[in-house]
């Protein structure tokens, strides 16, 4: 029997929206696991250079818009993005949704720590959709490689 050498358990932050919960692995990739309220927007359209990204909906359904093209995907389902694919995705519905979002190579986890108001703090959700930080989001993306198209 394998035996877990260790297990860390992280705090939720806010990001633009949603609760998102690093968590630690020993591999090439970022692994997180989210939650986003009804009819919550998502990031803007973006493209990363050297990432793939997978999207796994545990729970309830999500939009997503990839390269032009909408998409519904519900609990079960995933989206696999490989670099330079223009995404976004959005929670549309009357119910929460809940993800597991994966970065290949590891990196992006720095956005969500830059970025994130952890959920312990007084009105983190709406200090996570101000409009100053977004606009910090649109300033400093690109160093992140998150290519914005607006």
């Amino acid at each position: 029997m394998t035996q877990l050498s260790h297990i860390l358990y992280t705090m939720a932050q806010w990001v633009l929206g949603h609760k998102i919960s690093t968590q630690s692995v020993t591999g090439n990739y970022d692994l997180v696991i989210c939650e986003t309220p009804p009819h919550t927007p998502g990031p803007p359209h973006h493209f990363h250079h050297t990432y793939h990204e997978v999207f796994l909906v545990t729970e309830g359904e999500m939009e997503f818009l990839v390269d032009g093209k909408p998409m519904i995907v519900k609990k079960g389902e995933s989206v696999n993005l490989s670099p330079e694919m223009l995404h976004t995705f959005s929670n549309n519905s009357d119910n929460p949704c809940a993800w597991v979002n994966l970065h290949s190579p590891t990196g992006f986890l720095k956005f969500i720590n830059d970025f994130g108001i952890p959920e312990t703090d007084e009105d983190a959700f709406a200090k996570s959709v101000d409009p100053k930080v977004i606009g910090q989001v649109l300033e400093t993306a690109a160093k992140y490689d998150m290519q914005i198209s607006l």
